[in-house]
């Protein structure tokens, strides 16, 4: 089995529409897909209507948090969508994003870039608003060449020149929330160094502690050692480990499936899960 728990669409920051990325992951010979836009579950309805046959998806999101100053990405699994304690969580750190985007937008006309809101909504095309969408933007400008050129401590990394704080969850109660909603957490690229800051071990210990999953080791921007460095962290918490993609359509240069997970820690995602079970595609649109 080929399986990939971090993919995104145009619900937030892919270039993708669900529909198109369930068929770009059959393509792509997956047999597990996790759909895990940032904040939302908006994409569910379109992803599911359009699941072909052979394909299994596991319906997700990426959770924006921060502790110790430090801002991180929450994978949640499988939980009850419409729990509401989750739900109202979700839509407070989505709705912060609008005013965050307007504050970016200014400091970067501060520093001399002409980028406007209009451009962003437009290339946000009604996704949930993020830092990539900045990001686009400044590459349409010449201002950078690639996506990932904008995440620099010179433009929209954590502390940089642009950025501007949201509201963003604490860690400890995102994972209390999914897991009242029967959700599973794997905390995402958890050593992606080029993005700011990231969590010290002790942070990770903490949330090992307070109920935390697994720790997502095979990512694109983890090399080998942190790679193995991270699989020993894990195994000293007594942490599940995965591998996927996040992949983001064109907007980044990874492929589906570059990274993907074993089959026994998906199984065991799936063993721990009540609030949502995987579904299998029959043949979608």
């Amino acid at each position: 089995m080929r399986i990939d728990l971090h993919c995104h669409s145009t619900a937030s920051d892919g270039t993708d529409t669900p529909a198109e990325l369930m068929r770009a992951a059959s393509g792509a010979g997956l047999d597990v897909v996790a759909l895990t836009d940032h904040d939302t579950t908006r994409g569910y309805a379109e992803a599911l209507a359009a699941l072909p046959e052979g394909l299994t998806l596991v319906t997700g999101a990426e959770l924006s948090c921060r502790i110790d100053g430090v801002s991180l990405h929450l994978l949640a699994y499988l939980f009850d969508p419409e729990e509401p304690a989750l739900l109202a969580e979700r839509e407070l750190v989505r709705d912060d994003r609008v005013p965050r985007a307007h504050a970016m937008i200014a400091r970067l006309n501060a520093l001399g870039v002409p980028v406007t809101w209009e451009q962003v909504e437009r290339i946000a095309a009604g996704g949930t608003v993020g830092r990539p969408h900045l990001a686009s933007a400044l590459v349409e400008l010449g201002v950078v060449p690639t996506v990932s050129d904008a995440f620099t401590p010179e433009w929209l990394a954590d502390g940089g020149r642009a950025f501007v704080d949201k509201h963003e969850t604490d860690p400890l109660e995102a994972i209390r929330l999914v897991k009242s909603a029967g959700g599973v957490t794997v905390l995402a690229h958890p050593a992606a160094a080029k993005r700011g800051r990231t969590v010290s071990p002790e942070a990770i210990a903490a949330m090992a502690a307070a109920g935390l999953d697994g720790l997502e080791a095979d990512h694109t921007e983890h090399d080998q050692p942190t790679r193995t460095r991270l699989r020993g962290l894990a195994e000293k918490l007594d942490l599940l480990v995965t591998g996927s993609s996040d992949y983001h359509g064109t907007r980044k240069t990874v492929a589906l499936g570059e990274n993907t997970t074993d089959p026994e820690v998906y199984g065991e995602i799936i063993r721990r899960a009540t609030g949502a079970f995987p579904v299998p595609g029959t043949g979608g649109a």
